[in-house]
C-alpha cells in the first residue's frame, strides 16, 4: 500500500531534493503544492499520510497554513521544512501543532530520524513498487532563489538571537541587474525615506562583491529603544549600533552562503556611506562600482516595531561563472 505525501515549498529544488530524499522504504506517493492554499486545496481533496512545510512562501505561508489547517479541523501530520531557523519560530510552528522541525539544507540523516519518530512500521514486511514521480526541472533561478533563502535565514536567525526578537522573514529577491537598473531597485526598497546605509566588501576564492545594509531613520530609533540606547545618546553610539546590525547581517549570511557553496568568505570592515540621508547619496557613494551585477535582496522586519531593515549583496559580474560552479552540484540528480 501507498503513503501518500505533500510537499509543499515555492522552491522547485526542494521539491526535488525531498522527493529524492525520502527513502524508498516508506513507497511514498508523493504531490507537489507551491504555497499553503495550493496545499490546502490539495488537502481538501485528498487524505495525505504526512505534509512537508515551507514556511516561506507567496500567497500562505507556513504558518497561516498550519493556521488555516487547525482551523479547518485537518490532522494530517505536518513536518515543517524552512531556513527560517529562529527559536521563536520553531517554538511558533510547533505551537501551531507541526510535528517536527527540521532546517534548510535537508539533511537526510535527520529527516530519517524524524520520519522514524512520526511515522508507524508496517505489521508486517511489505514488498515496496516504486511510484512514478514526475519532478520538478531545476532551472538556474531556482537554485540561487533557494540559496539565497538559507542564507537569509541564517541572517534572520543571528539578528533575533541578538536582540531577542522575532524577525519576520520574507522571499528573497534575487536578480541579474545592469548598474543603471540596479540604482532603480535602491530607490524602491528606500522608497524615499532618510536613510542610514553601510556597505561591506567580501570576497572568497575569487568571489567578490559588497554588501550594503539600509535602515531607515524611524528604524534606526526603533533600533535604539530595542537596545535601550538613551534617545539623546550622541551620533558616535548610533554609529556602532548601525555597525553592528550590519556586521551581525552580514557575516552570518556569507557564513549561510559559503557552507552551501564551499567557499570561506572574508569580509571587510564597514564603511559607513552615510546616516540620515537620502537613497541619492547612497546611489552616489555605490556609483562606478559595478556595470553588470547579481544581487540578493531581502528586507527584514521585527514584530512588534517599526524596525525595517534592507540587506543587499551585489556579486560583480566576473565572479557569476565561479559561483555557478560552485553550486553546480545542486543542479545534479542525487
Amino acid at each position: 500500500m501507498s503513503f501518500p505525501v505533500l510537499i509543499c515549498d515555492d522552491s522547485a529544488l526542494v521539491r526535488k531534493q525531498m522527493a529524492r530524499s525520502l527513502p524508498a522504504s516508506l513507497n511514498a506517493d508523493i504531490s507537489f503544492a507551491v504555497h499553503g492554499l495550493d496545499a490546502l486545496a490539495q488537502l481538501e481533496k485528498t487524505e495525505f499520510k504526512l505534509m512537508f512545510l515551507d514556511l516561506t512562501m507567496p500567497e500562505l505561508d507556513g504558518y497561516g497554513t498550519l493556521e488555516e489547517m487547525q482551523k479547518r479541523g485537518m490532522a494530517t501530520p505536518v513536518v515543517v521544512v524552512s531556513g527560517d531557523i529562529q527559536p521563536k519560530a520553531k517554538e511558533r510552528v510547533l505551537g501551531l501543532g507541526a510535528k517536527a522541525f527540521i532546517q534548510k539544507p535537508l539533511d537526510k540523516a535527520t529527516l530519517n530520524l524524524v520520519l522514524k519518530e512520526i511515522v508507524e512500521p508496517p505489521a508486517q514486511p511489505k514488498l515496496v513498487t516504486p511510484i512514478s514521480i514526475d519532478l520538478p526541472v531545476l532551472k538556474r533561478r531556482d537554485i540561487y532563489m533557494e540559496v539565497a533563502n538559507v542564507s537569509i535565514g541564517r541572517a534572520a536567525d543571528a539578528l533575533a538571537r541578538h536582540f531577542d526578537v522575532f524577525v519576520h522573514l520574507p522571499l528573497p529577491n534575487v536578480n541579474i541587474f545592469e548598474v543603471s537598473e540596479l540604482h532603480m531597485a535602491l530607490r524602491d526598497i528606500a522608497d524615499n525615506d532618510q536613510v542610514s546605509g553601510v556597505c561591506q566588501g567580501f570576497s572568497g576564492e575569487g568571489i567578490a562583491g559588497e554588501a550594503l545594509v539600509l535602515l531607515s531613520d524611524s528604524s534606526v530609533s526603533d533600533l535604539k529603544k530595542l537596545m535601550k540606547v538613551p534617545a539623546d545618546s550622541e551620533e558616535l553610539e548610533e554609529l556602532e549600533l548601525l555597525m553592528d546590525v550590519s556586521n551581525i547581517l552580514v557575516g552570518s549570511f556569507l557564513n549561510g552562503l559559503g557552507q552551501q557553496a564551499e567557499v570561506r568568505f572574508f569580509q571587510s570592515s564597514p564603511v559607513l556611506l552615510g546616516q540620515h540621508i537620502s537613497i541619492e547619496s547612497v546611489i552616489r557613494n555605490t556609483a562606478g562600482s559595478f556595470h553588470k551585477t547579481m544581487t540578493f535582496e531581502v528586507s527584514y522586519t521585527i514584530e512588534g516595531t517599526s524596525i525595517r531593515c534592507d540587506l543587499l549583496f551585489m556579486f560583480v559580474d566576473e565572479s557569476l561563472p565561479l559561483l555557478d560552479s560552485k553550486l553546480s552540484y545542486l543542479m545534479e540528480d542525487f
